[in-house]
């Protein structure tokens, strides 16, 4: 049985990929992964992202104002993302990476708290789900999810806190992102969570070119290394193969309408 992948997060719009995307779908392709997922980071990527999406049958976009660029997000960007949004191009399947971060230097949190709420407003006004950043944030970020309450929920990237954090998350309907952080075995809290919770309420990602695996540090992540998060999490689980590939397939499809 051949397995099929999709890496819900690639920020496929930066190096190493421009310039080279043929190939390195090629390469993901040769991997099992069949698609990519694209967000967003700011509002001058948007339309190379579209662009991107346009492009290339396996590539879908997301379009958001991310926290850690926090200093670069005027009004004019808030209104560039509303404008797309309600243009709702084809292969626009989510807004993101939207969210908190407190590991930056002068975070500016309440502009980020304010920012983040205007974009879960937009998601809900347009029903799309949202691709959520939470570093140090997880139980505020949580509060603002249970206010806002959207109807297409989304996914808590990168998740790296404790079970029951997690499990707040998953109790409100969200999914959480499995990246290359479960294939080092220093992350055991990370590891055990995600070696705990359910099966539906999990998707594959990479986050390239950024969190590199074990084994690849000091290198550019890549969208075929979404394999690889699979088989590290395949160590952690008890279920088959096939069923968790067919369980995080099946997942994205639903989550992203693809």
């Amino acid at each position: 049985m051949t397995l099929r992948f999709i890496d819900t997060h690639c920020h496929f719009d930066f190096p190493p990929f421009t310039g080279h995307e043929s190939a390195s779908l090629a390469q993901a392709a040769q991997a099992g992964v069949e698609k990519i997922l694209v967000p967003g980071v700011s509002a001058e990527r948007f339309d190379a992202i579209l662009s991107l999406a346009r492009q290339y049958a396996e590539v879908y976009a997301a379009l958001g104002l991310h926290p850690v660029a926090i200093h670069r997000h005027d009004d004019a960007a808030f209104d560039s993302l509303a404008k797309r949004l309600a243009q709702r191009p084809e292969k626009l399947v989510a807004v993101g990476e939207i969210g908190l971060d407190l590991y930056i230097e002068n975070p500016q949190f309440a502009r980020q708290q304010a920012l983040l709420d205007e974009q879960l407003r937009l998601a809900k006004r347009y029903d799309l789900p949202v691709m959520l950043h939470s570093r140090r944030t997880h139980d505020k970020l949580a509060q603002h999810l249970r206010r806002c309450a959207l109807a297409r929920t989304g996914v808590v990237h990168g998740f790296s806190g404790s079970l029951q954090q997690a499990e707040r998350f998953v109790a409100l309907g969200y999914y959480i992102g499995v990246g290359g952080t479960i294939s080092y075995k220093r992350a055991s809290k990370t590891r055990n969570v995600i070696a705990r919770l359910p099966l539906s309420a999990l998707l594959l990602e990479t986050d390239a070119p950024d969190m590199p695996l074990f084994g690849y540090q000091g290198q550019p992540n890549r969208p075929e290394r979404a394999a690889q998060v699979f088989a590290a999490l395949c160590a952690l689980r008890n279920e088959p193969a096939e069923q968790i590939a067919q369980a995080l397939f099946a997942n994205t499809c639903r989550l992203f309408e693809l």
